[in-house]
């Protein structure tokens, strides 16, 4: 459980540089790697120290997740709110980028 553990966690870290998918991927693996991680240490006490490493790599995976989700939703709204206040209609920006996907 310990080595499970600790590839998640590191699993975790690597994908949640990943853009949307690689988020929710990342905290399925993250928490994961936490549970395995303190399963790890009262079933393998010779493996502390390595279950130790995923819990907190899972842990540290699962709050980057965290902050990138808020972070795009925030961006997104400030870009929504940006528009809207240059008194551009988003609607009518969506419906310019479909028919310029489409023509192509």
């Amino acid at each position: 459980m310990a080595v499970a553990s600790l590839i998640l966690g590191i699993f975790s870290i690597v994908l949640s540089w990943i853009p949307v998918a690689g988020w929710i991927i990342c905290l399925v693996m993250g928490i994961l790697a936490i549970v395995l991680g303190a399963l790890g240490r009262t079933r393998q006490p010779e493996k502390k120290g390595m279950a130790t490493a995923g819990m907190i790599l899972g842990i540290i995976g699962v709050v980057f997740s965290v902050i990138f989700v808020v972070a795009c939703g925030a961006a997104l709204g400030a870009g929504a709110k940006a528009l809207k206040e240059a008194g551009i209609d988003l609607e009518e920006v969506t419906d310019a980028v479909k028919d310029a996907v489409e023509s192509q």
